[in-house]
Formats: structure tokens, sequence, C-alpha cells
């Protein structure tokens, strides 16, 4: 890869995350037991004041942010001649626009660079520790919270970024906010917001070989529509997320939001410890045994209370692609797209619409739509294990003539990992771009774009019009395997039958 900048050899420590001591009696009390689930004991733990309107004026724990949502919260603060609150608790990388190819300086785009030399700027002068393109940590916000320990349990985490509910893998009530709401939270560490309902969403069962994260989650917005979770928080709960890793916990509630939920999370376990431990942010010996047993004592009881409920099973899960402009609209790969005769009156137009913009016709098979671009990464999938997946897939065979394919780590540090392994060497030798750090396709604020009618094979998280860059361009959300198979062949595939097929 050219143009690649060289990582900084000694970056900045970054502050250690003891957000668990700030009261000593908070440690006591959590471990009373009563009925409130998860959400609710972070909530309480946090709350300021509550506000006459009925808002809870909440403390934040931790403040990602990146270059695009916030120099206009800088400029608030400027303007007010404000200072952050706690720079301590603010981490800033940059993701969004950063080029994954050439990434000299000045950037190629003017805007881009505009927005980069901004928030060195910005940092510089308000104090708030910056892993930026030298640094060797930098990545996507919601990649580079996890693995440097920043984001953990019992947490209150905001970012300028909607897909923020990602870190509620680690049992934190983690949410996206605006560039009005950023300049909030850095000038007083505090936001106000009203109290969602917690609905509890059921899982049980064990995953078919070819079923992953990116399924289950794809199915269950497509069960519950894109405004089926609106005014409530998602726990994820039964025995299918129990045996998820952390990195596919993330997925699932990085696309809480495309559900309509407020934010999404899972209760801290053991996993949850093991994941975190040694960690840069981490605490360290006797403190981390302390705060691990605080972690776990967050999680919602066995009685716990919950607004709603629903209840689904693995066994009903098959590789899941969206074919529409919504991540609700998709299917089964055995299973035909909608007639819109046979819908739900109140969707029939939003069908219609979709087919017509897709060029698919109502009935049709998924399987074997033609792609032109295939794309592994985003904040949904983009870490080590979605890249080991999807090399596992494509080695020993070939991209399709017809499919540009290109791979961007979600962090210098998932792809310093990936090329320890020789991952890197696979997806070249079958024809797939190998890309720096970003999130790249995923909402092309960068040079990675669809061009015209293009259809991609997308692991990320979006498929509304546009989203990657062209305003005609077409995106089929999938999982990372099911992206590789759709490389290879140059179509929609069932990754069962792929990998059947390979053996």
């Amino acid at each position: 890869m050219s143009h690649l900048q060289t990582p900084a050899a000694s970056p900045v420590p970054l502050p250690k995350t003891r957000i668990w001591r700030t009261n000593p009696t908070f440690f006591t009390h959590i471990l009373m037991s009563d009925r409130r689930n998860l959400f609710n004991k972070v909530w309480d733990l946090h709350s300021v004041r509550t506000l006459p309107n009925g808002q809870t004026q909440l403390f934040i724990g931790l403040h990602l942010i990146h270059e695009v949502t916030s120099p206009q919260a800088f400029e608030i603060l400027r303007e007010r001649n404000l200072k952050v609150a706690c720079p301590q608790q603010t981490i800033a990388t940059v993701d969004h626009i950063v080029p994954t190819s050439d990434q000299s300086r000045p950037f190629q785009d003017l805007l881009a660079e505009q927005m980069m030399s901004a928030i060195e700027a910005n940092c510089r002068e308000f104090g708030v520790t910056l892993l930026d393109i030298d640094d060797g940590r930098q990545g996507i916000v919601h990649v580079v919270g996890p693995e440097q320990g920043l984001t953990q349990p019992g947490m209150t985490i905001v970012c300028g970024d909607s897909h923020t509910s990602t870190h509620g893998a680690f049992g934190s009530i983690a949410i996206g906010i605006g560039t009005s709401n950023v300049a909030q939270v850095l000038a007083t560490q505090t936001m106000f917001l009203n109290r969602p309902k917690v609905r509890r969403v059921v899982v049980n069962g064990d995953l078919a070989p070819g079923i992953y994260a990116k399924d289950v989650i794809l199915y269950i917005i497509q069960q519950l529509g894109v405004q089926g979770g609106v005014g409530y928080a998602y726990e994820y709960a039964g025995t299918t997320f129990d045996a998820m890793s952390m990195e596919e916990r993330m997925t699932v509630c990085n696309m809480s939001i495309e559900g309509g939920a407020r934010c999404g999370y899972i209760n801290p376990d053991r996993k949850t410890v093991d994941y975190l431990r040694g960690r840069p942010s981490s605490p360290e010996g006797e403190e981390f045994d302390r705060a691990a047993e605080w972690w776990l004592s967050l999680a919602s009881a066995d009685d716990a209370e919950f607004d709603d409920e629903v209840v689904f099973n693995a066994a009903d899960i098959e590789p899941t692609v969206t074919w529409g402009i919504t991540p609700a609209q998709s299917v089964g790969i055995s299973q035909a797209l909608p007639r819109v005769a046979e819908c739900d009156p109140g969707e029939q137009t939003l069908i219609g619409e979709a087919l017509e913009f897709m060029g698919l016709e109502e009935g049709q098979a998924v399987q074997g739509t033609s792609i032109d671009v295939a794309f592994i990464g985003s904040c949904t999938n983009s870490r080590i294990s979605d890249l080991r997946e999807a090399a596992r897939i494509v080695e020993g065979h070939t991209v399709s003539d017809s499919v540009k394919a290109i791979v961007v780590p979600g962090s210098q540090l998932v792809r310093e990992q990936a090329m320890q392994e020789g991952l890197h060497e696979v997806f070249e030798a079958a024809g797939f771009e190998w890309r720096a750090a970003g999130c790249s396709m995923c909402l092309a604020m960068n040079p990675d774009k669809l061009q015209g009618r293009e259809v991609c094979a997308s692991s990320s998280n979006r498929n509304f019009k546009g989203r990657q860059g062209s305003p005609t361009g077409r995106t089929l959300l999938m999982s990372p395997a099911m992206v590789a198979a759709a490389a290879v062949k140059g179509e929609v595939t069932d990754i069962r039958e792929f990998a059947a097929a390979t053996v």
C-alpha cells in the first residue's frame, strides 16, 4: 500500500478509565438486590437531577469524538469562552473522512483536509487526546474505544455518531448524539435526555454454520421494523447472545439504531471481563478485580422488570441479505422478495419504491443477484474476527473479474494484527484491495464511493439511497462471509452452499 503514514513510535498514553470509582457508595449500592434492569441501574447511577420537563441531566463517563461532528461544537465553546470540562474523559480519533489508500498530507479532498486540520487544532487547544493517522491506534471510533479498554460496563458513553450503540455490548448505556449535544457534553460532561423504556429482545438456540451475528441483528430488524424500537433501549438476552464473542456482540449492538432503538446493550459476563483484562485503559491488579466484581453485579437479575419482551428462535435465522432501501427490507437467502400486493397496506408504497430503485422484481430470488463491488469494513464488521472469517472464505479463490473488492480494517491495530497473521496476503492473492483503517465505503465521506448504478455487497450497516456515495448506487447488506462469497461468485451466494462446495 503506497502513501500510508508511519505510526508514531511512542504514542501518548490514554487515561485509565475509572468511572466506576467516582462515588464509593455506588459499589455497595449496586450490589443490593433489586428488580431494576441494567439500563435503569446505570441510568440512575449517572443521574444528576430530574428537570421540570421530566428529562434527566445525565453525567457522561466517556465522550468519544471524531472529525465530522466536532468542529462546530468546538466553535460553540470558543464563542462562549468555555473550556472542555473533563478532557481526560474525552478521546478523539479520525475515521469518517480519512482516505484508505493515499493518506499523504494534505489530503487530496480539500474538505477532508480542512476537517483533519480542524480536529488537530481543536484537540491541541482544548487539551483532548487525539488518535490521528500518525498515532498507531487510529481507527473507527467504535472499534478504537473497545480495543483500548476505554469502553467498560456500567458507563454512560456518547459520541456524535449514531452507531455509538456498539459500546452497549459491554453493558454500558451508549448513545449517539448531535453536534449541539457534543458541545454540551464538552462544556459540562452532562447532557439532558429522556429516559427510554426498555425492551428485552431474547434469542435462544445455537446458530447453525454459516449464520453470523450480522444475520441475527438483520433478522431482528426485519421482524420488528426500523421504527419498532422507537422510545426503547434494547436489552439483548438469551443463549444465542451468551454464546457470542464480544466482537459478535458489538455487531449486534451496533445496528440497534437501525431498528429505531435509542441504544442496545448486553449484560456483562466473564467474556466481557476477559476481553477487558490488560487493555491499555482498563484498571490494573486489585483495581481490575474490584471493577470486574462491580461490572458483573450490574447485570439484570433473572426477575428484572422490563417494559416489553420479544422472543425469537435462532433456528429460524438463515443468512440474511437486504434487498431494499432500509435495513428492515431483508430476506433469508432462500427466500423470495416480497410481492407488493401481499404486503401490509401501510408498507406497499415504500416496498414498491425500493424494488424500483434497486431494479429488482417482486417475487424474485435474492440469491443470484449480480454485484459490482464487495466491501468488507465499517464499525459493524471490520474487527479481526470478521477479517479472519472473510479470509477463510476467499482463501484459494479469486475475486470475479466483474467485481471490485476492498477490505478496510477497523483500526490500525486490527490492520497490524491481520498483517501479522498473513490475512492481507490471502486477500490480495484473491484480488481484494487491502486498505488502511477508516470508515471507507460505509458512508463514502472519502474517496471510497460507488459509481453510478453499481451494486455493492457490503458488511456495513445502512442501505439508504446514496449512502455509499452515488445517488443511484445500490447496497446489499450481509455478513462479511457472505460478502466474501459474493465477491468470488460475482453474485449473492448462500455461504452455506459456497462453503460446502469448497470443502
